[in-house]
This record gives structure tokens, sequence and C-alpha cells, in this order.
């Protein structure tokens, strides 16, 4: 099944698991910039981040060149802020409505919690009722472990 990652990456933690999931998978990757990059330290991180995600923005991304035709499969990754997901994917969500006819999966970094209802937030922005695979990592670049290595295999497996 050919697939394709789509994911935002803030910090580096799901840009690490997108490659090492396309890695194992064979799958194509396309990594969302917004044109407006979040603060990346301090208060203001967590307050622009946050307040984006609950007002449910959609900001203006860098341009991106992709066949969606091609992929039967989309996996989305991102990071959690404040219980969502991340605007960048909302906006590439807004922007390809078609994608709900596909197989969607989805992987989420986080420190704390969350990643639970921003998989409910992913399945009510796409207007699906369910994912075919979830993941959760917490800080997987930054706090490597044999736990998040067989995580992301078994993710894999169940996708692939």
């Amino acid at each position: 099944m050919k697939t394709l990652i789509i994911y935002y990456s803030h910090e580096g933690n799901t840009d690490f698991v997108a490659k090492k999931i396309a890695d194992k998978i064979g799958a194509d990757t396309l990594r969302l910039v917004p044109v407006k990059k979040y603060p990346e330290k301090g208060f203001a991180k967590f307050f622009w981040g946050g307040k984006s995600a609950v007002m449910a923005e959609t900001p203006d991304l860098e341009p991106y060149s992709i066949d969606l035709a091609s992929y039967e499969q989309i996996v989305f990754g991102f990071p959690v802020w404040a219980s969502n997901i991340t605007p960048p994917l909302r906006t590439f969500i807004k922007e390809n409505p078609r994608i709900k006819e596909k197989r969607i999966a989805a992987f989420a970094c986080q420190s704390g919690a969350g990643a639970e209802k921003a998989f409910g937030k992913l399945k009510e922005s796409i207007g699906i009722d369910s994912l075919a695979a979830t993941l959760i990592l917490i800080d997987p670049k930054d706090k490597p472990s044999d736990d998040n290595d067989k995580k992301i295999e078994d993710f894999c497996k169940e996708i692939f």
C-alpha cells in the first residue's frame, strides 16, 4: 500500500519519528511548514502554539506539491498542543478534503498528555469515524528508549 506521511514538527520529535517510520515501511514524507514560524522558546511558545491549536487556526503553509491520488494511505504526525492537532495539519486537511477517502493512521508526540483527545480532533477535522492505527510517544527524540522503538515497530506492522 503506497503511503504518505504528512507531518508538522516543531522541536524535531515528530520529524524523528516520521523518518523512522518512512525508513521502515518505504513511505514518502511531506513536512508541513507554516509561513509564519511559531515561537520556539519560553512562555511565547506555549501561549501562541496553544492558542492557535485551541482556536482551530489554519495558518498559511509554505508551498508543497504532492499527488494525493497516488497514495492509498495517509499517516499524519504531529506534536500535541493543548490536547489538539497542530494548526498546520488543520490547514492541510482543509485544503485537501478528499483525504477522507484514504486509509488514515496517525502518530502523536507529547511531553505530557492529550494525544487521545487530539486523535478525536483529527478524526473530526477529516470527517471520519476511526483511524486505522494510532501511536503515542513521549519525547521520542529527546528521550530515546527500547519501549519507543517497539511501539514504532508495532505501529509499522499495523499500517503496512
